[in-house]
């Protein structure tokens, strides 16, 4: 897409459903000057719920201010954004480096209009993977005791570099306190199975003593309950009764990596819509 095709703001809305509603949105954006470039929209009738997308040009100054009007007519939950501004990106990683080195390949290769000013860790171990994409690398070690603390050192640290997004690449920590307060709906995990199935340490363990026929990976945002967030994206892999765990383990990575790359892809790409304990991905 070049700068010519390339919208300048992106609505994400959700209200009551109702009559009208993209009609006064599409209308305002023409009345100031704006030319749509994408436009999607889903009802939830279950939830009675409207959700939309929409993405525009060359609106003028004044558009925002009217939008509010239209947000208080249909009780609306609205975000504009500017997709020309780039993400900015911290990483958490503990030892597990598929995840890492995949983000890293797709960044260094251009494919996200995004930075990654830093990257943090409970542990040294993948210091010199890190170092060698010539990234810095922040160590934080967490006990028990000392937990509250550290997490208000990252915090200030991802402020400090004006971090948007916080992506846990296999980051073996549960986060809580300032750092997930600050970041609700910012903040993606990719969890090593398909929620909700086979939680704990051993997922692959457990899923081969069941003699499953899938595996797969999900990301979600990460909520103070523990692999309940919002879910963006899932895939699954099949399996047969001729692989090993080490097989369900190397299947099981390669599903963590996509998924994960997909869920970030979505979300700077602002097309996810959190409403309740569920997204809609445009």
């Amino acid at each position: 897409m070049n700068s010519e095709t390339k919208p300048d703001a992106i609505l994400l809305a959700s209200c009551p459903d109702q009559p009208g509603i993209v009609a006064a949105a599409t209308n305002l954006i023409l009345e100031h000057r704006g030319n749509i470039l994408d436009l999607d929209q889903h009802v939830d009738r279950d939830a009675n719920t409207f959700l939309m997308r929409i993405a525009w040009q060359h609106a003028d100054a004044s558009f925002k201010e009217a939008f509010s009007a239209i947000a208080d007519r249909f009780n609306m939950k609205r975000e504009i954004r500017d997709p020309r501004k780039r993400s900015r990106i911290a990483l958490f990683v503990t030892r597990e480096s598929h995840c890492l080195f995949d983000i890293m390949a797709r960044h260094q290769s251009g494919e996200w209009e995004a930075d990654i000013p830093l990257i943090i860790s409970n542990r040294e171990d993948l210091r010199p993977v890190v170092e060698g994409f010539g990234i810095p690398f922040h160590v934080f070690p967490i006990t028990k005791e000392t937990k509250a603390e550290q997490e208000d050192q990252e915090l200030a640290l991802l402020k400090e570099h004006n971090i948007d997004t916080v992506v846990l690449a296999r980051y073996m920590q549960i986060l809580a306190g300032s750092v997930l307060e600050h970041y609700k709906h910012r903040m993606l995990n990719i969890h090593h199975s398909f929620l909700p199935a086979f939680p704990g340490a051993k997922p692959y363990h457990a899923a081969y003593a069941r003699g499953v026929k899938i595996i797969g990976a999900t990301c979600h945002y990460v909520t103070a309950d523990l692999d309940e967030g919002p879910i963006i994206e899932q895939d699954v892999i099949r399996v047969s009764h001729r692989d090993d765990v080490q097989d369900f383990k190397r299947k099981g990575k390669d599903a963590e990596k996509i998924v994960l790359a997909r869920g970030i892809t979505a979300h700077i790409g602002h097309r996810v819509i959190v409403y309740g304990s569920r997204t809609v991905v445009f």
